[in-house]
């Protein structure tokens, strides 16, 4: 609940613009030591992705989910501006009520605020508020209502008297955790007030945890006073929370309605009370937003509700909560809906269905935002029981996943299937519940601390730590307290607590960060397994490939790699943690493959297939010993290629193709060079940038950059300019919200909007790449990225052409290419002009793939299908290697293309001069350039070139 304090509240702020009103913000809530200086990150990171502009002349600034690691307390500071901020959205701002919260505590004090937006002169009054308890006044506001749900409701029950229907009600709320022992007593000492309609009311103070209402009706006729007894409302009072009821109550009684209320069943009952007649049409809807029902898809379904034409009401499905108008953005903001909460929409007239339908497609459709699909059994991890089970996977068949680990596998499977956990929604000791929560965590990290000690540093032991960081989040263990105290069991109040921060992350627009959710369920499913007592099975004690649903990264860390000789999911994608240390410890895995992959039997034979992304189960035997060879032909080859890492590149006959190493990391260069690079053909520069607070200024830049060139030694260095947008966003450089931030401001059309950015970054390029004294030239390689078309080339150009004539040659490089990549169609079909004037080309391959095909490649369904051996991306690549050899200029290509075994005869023999891969797959790469020749590369490529689909093309090659 939201209270603010004199100290809470700074009066009298300037700002000349909302960027220092924010700075203020984050500033005072730093020096309330409720923050650490990085979380003024998340704010302006929060601002970039949306406004938090509330209404009436206040914003309510709040960091993102991933700025919470850097608040120490949740607490609120608010600062007054008398004069106003234009905020960036074009709204004039006179307070901030800015936020500190680990959790999502920023949505209840949202529903708090509210209140406010009914005053349309609160913003005037806040403008000229002259004490912080003035401005505290107009702010807070305690909204608390009784309790009246399904759960509350005694209906049918066996009573012989009036008594002992009350009791039975006041039993109920004592059962809910709802009031205390006193309270039975409260009510045993009180008479029952008549209310009209055969209905009665008796009420306790003593004892009252959360105010609430009972309902008990009598299984058989019941009479008092020579009247029939209908029911009694047993209400357990704390100040006014029940007056709301009481005041629905009385008006159902004016309009008759009451004596409906004994016969009827729950739904009934709550529908009666909540207001709607028994005439109106009535539909429900399921809330999908991550963050439910908050201000952005409320004022959506307030506007699509006042386009029908005719009153509409909702209220929450299951509570016993007025029916409010739809039409209303503060009520509909107050019912606090949560993502997987219905909705009851209702209507009356001639076009109530119309408008009902109306409205509940739009809540279906996310009011706006981008939304999942509720799944019950994986929100509450209980399969459902009536679901049909996927059809089972053909023998001898292959069946297409996600590459996530290379590499081959040949063992029988074991089938881990997703525990169910079974246990109760509800509990009435929230002291007990609590103490039990508590030991489920503490014994959790206990298990952590355990494998982590176990893994002996490296990734795997990070991610177990940050798990454990996860697992102690205070924010995370406040939630489900919450959810406790409002009567749920500690199962149900934690598995909340962690679906609804999963669900924000996956909401995210970067899905390297939105598949960390699997993260969060990991760690959510080690504490829920605790609390039921559940445990995994046990792995079979021979070699195996682990099929299941999903896999957390600490099942991963368990696992023993001597006999796990393979990881197969039915969920997940390449980027997840999972797949990510899958790969440091180098399992085959391949992940995203569909339900289908569970139905296999336990035992079944299976050929995995971690680079192509494929699996095949109950091979025929001549299908095994073709997996059996290739398996001893690749250890083999993978032995011979680390002997050879450091041979020269070249195809059987000698033709040559340079291999590079795409590096994240400046400090890498050092391994990369050891696996056999011979140069860096992809430094990926916005690592550097999203390490930093604060943009890195050019000591910084140039100290990075020089540390890769001093390990390469005179080999080249392909440097990429900052490429970073709405998909990547830089908590100092904020962005507007966009729809689609793949196709939006990104990579050289967002540098170029700052051009002092580029120009500092290309400055300490060059500077870095200056030669020490009597030592041959750095060759430095700068490329461009999203480029599409030769304009955006030249504006860059002309800001490297300006550099080096200012800086002296003795201080700067003295062999420098400038170049572009090619990932945007555009570029590929305008090669012949942008050759003309660039010096190299470099084909990103991922995000050419992506947009040839309008593929997302991380998209969760269809990412299998975003293959760079299309038939149509390698006619790009054919058109742009065409160009650059006509004005003497070299291509490379960077993407994930150039270390498929596959591709790569394809890629030289469309005559790409260069392949930049992973460092780990630099000596594997040069291997399988010994193994044709350019006569027979371009025989391939023809061949490639004349398919249909990226299926035909990768079944004519697998052929021959």
């Amino acid at each position: 609940m939201l209270t603010l304090r004199p100290e809470d509240i700074r009066l009298g702020c300037q700002a000349p613009d909302w960027r220092v009103a924010l700075e203020q913000a984050a500033e005072s809530l730093h020096q309330a030591g409720l923050t650490a200086p990085a979380y003024r990150d998340g704010l302006f990171q929060r601002e970039s992705q949306s406004s938090t502009y509330l209404g009436n002349a206040i914003a309510i600034p709040h960091g993102t989910p991933e700025s919470r690691e850097h608040v120490h307390t949740t607490g609120v500071r608010v600062l007054q501006f008398p004069g106003g901020v234009e905020w960036h959205d074009g709204q004039r701002v006179h307070v901030l009520v800015s936020i500190a919260a680990q959790s999502d505590e920023h949505l209840g004090i949202l529903r708090q605020l509210t209140h406010v937006l009914d005053d349309d002169s609160v913003g005037e009054r806040l403008a000229a508020a002259g004490s912080a308890t003035e401005v505290a006044a107009l702010l807070s506001k305690a909204v608390v209502e009784a309790r009246l749900d399904a759960e509350t409701l005694c209906l049918g029950f066996p009573a012989r008297d009036t008594h002992e229907l009350a009791l039975a009600g006041a039993a109920r709320l004592r059962q809910l955790g709802c009031v205390g022992s006193d309270f039975m007593t409260d009510v045993a000492e009180r008479t029952l007030a008549p209310m009209g309609q055969g209905l009665w009311l008796i009420h306790g103070e003593r004892s009252v945890e959360v105010p609430a209402l009972a309902l008990a009706t009598p299984e058989e006729r019941l009479e008092r006073d020579g009247e029939a007894v209908k029911g009694v409302f047993c209400l357990a009072a704390q100040g006014d929370a029940h007056r709301g009821l009481l005041e629905r109550i009385l008006a159902l009684l004016d309009s008759g309605a009451a004596a409906e209320l004994p016969n009827a069943d729950a739904a009934t009952v709550l529908a009666r009370l909540a207001g709607e007649s028994a005439t109106a049409h009535t539909r429900l809807a399921r809330v999908l937003n991550a963050h439910g029902l908050h201000a952005r898809p409320a004022k959506q379904l307030v506007q699509i509700a006042r386009q029908q034409g005719l009153p509409i009401h909702v209220r929450l499905a299951e509570g016993g909560g007025a029916a409010v108008p739809a039409t209303s953005l503060t009520k509909v903001i107050n019912l606090g809906a949560r993502r997987g909460q219905q909705l009851t929409f209702s209507a009356e007239g001639d076009n109530a269905q119309a408008a009902l339908d109306a409205v509940c497609r739009a809540v279906a459709d996310g009011l706006g935002e981008q939304v999942l699909p509720f799944d019950e059994s994986r929100e509450r991890i209980t399969p459902s029981a009536d679901t049909a089970p996927p059809e089972p996977l053909p023998d001898d068949t292959p069946h297409q996943g996600v590459a996530a680990s290379p590499g081959l596998a040949i063992a029988p499977v074991f089938v881990l299937q997703t525990p169910r956990f079974d246990y109760p929604e509800r509990a009435a000791d929230p002291a007990e519940q609590q103490r039990r929560l508590h030991s489920a965590i503490d014994e959790g990290a206990a298990q952590l601390e355990a494998l982590e000690r176990e893994a002996r540093g490296g990734e795997v032991a990070q991610i177990l730590s940050m798990h454990e960081e996860m697992l102690r989040d205070p924010e995370l263990f406040e939630a489900a307290r919450e959810g406790i105290q409002d009567g749920r069991s500690a199962e149900a109040a934690w598995w909340e607590a962690i679906e609804t921060a999963a669900h924000a992350q996956e909401m995210l627009a970067d899905r390297l960060l939105a598949e960390r959710a699997a993260d969060l369920r990991d760690v959510g499913r080690r504490v829920l397994g605790i609390l039921c007592q559940v445990s995994r099975p046990e792995p079979p004690e021979t070699p195996y490939i682990l099929v299941t649903d999903d896999i957390g990264p600490s099942d991963v860390a368990r696992l023993d790699t001597r006999r796990v000789r393979g990881l197969l999911t039915a969920r997940g994608g390449a980027t997840a943690h999972s797949a990510i240390l899958a790969r440091a410890l180098g399992i085959p895995a391949v992940v995203g493959a569909g339900e289908r992959v569970l139905t296999l039997a336990g035992g079944c034979e299976l050929i995995l297939d971690g680079e192509r992304g494929r699996v095949i189960p109950a091979p025929s035997a001549a299908r095994r010993a073709t997996a059996e060879q290739r398996l001893a032909e690749r250890q083999q080859r993978e032995a011979e290629a680390w002997e050879a890492r450091f041979e020269e590149a070249r195809t059987r006959d000698g033709h040559r193709v340079e291999v590079a190493a795409n590096l994240g990391n400046t400090a890498h260069a050092v391994d990369a060079v050891e696996r056999g690079a011979e140069g860096v053909g992809l430094l990926r520069t916005e690592f550097l940038f999203m390490a930093h607070a604060q943009e890195p200024d050019l000591e910084t830049q140039v100290a990075e950059y020089r540390e890769a060139l001093d390990a390469l030694d005179g080999r080249p260095l392909v440097a990429r300019t900052l490429d970073v947008g709405g998909d990547k966003p830089l908590p100092y450089w904020p962005v507007p919200k966009e729809d689609n931030p793949f196709l939006g401001l990104r990579g050289i059309r967002l540098t170029l909007t700052r051009p002092e950015v580029l120009e500092t970054q290309l400055r300490a390029l060059l500077m870095a790449a200056a030669p020490a004294a009597e030592q041959a030239p750095r060759p430095l390689r700068i490329m461009l990225p999203m480029v599409k078309d030769i304009a955006e080339f030249r504006a860059a150009r002309a800001i490297l052409d300006r550099l080096l004539d200012e800086i002296p040659a003795a201080e700067r490089a003295t062999d420098v290419q400038l170049g572009v990549m090619i990932e945007v169609p555009s570029a590929a079909l305008l090669a012949p002009t942008l050759a003309a004037e660039v010096d190299f080309f470099s084909v990103g391959t991922n995000d050419l793939t992506q947009y040839t095909l309008a593929i997302d490649r991380d998209h969760p369904a269809l990412s299998a299908q975003a293959d760079g051996l299309h038939p149509a991306v390698l006619r790009l690549i054919e058109m742009t290697v065409a160009a650059a050899h006509a004005h003497g200029k070299w291509v490379g290509v960077c993407g994930e293309l150039a270390s498929d075994a596959l591709a790569v005869p394809v890629l030289v023999g469309l005559g790409v001069d260069e392949l930049s891969v992973s460092a780990r797959q630099v000596p594997l790469v040069k291997a399988r350039l010994r193994e044709f020749d350019l006569a027979e590369a371009r025989v391939q490529a023809e061949l490639a070139l004349a398919q249909a689909t990226s299926e035909a093309v990768r079944d004519a090659l697998e052929v021959r």
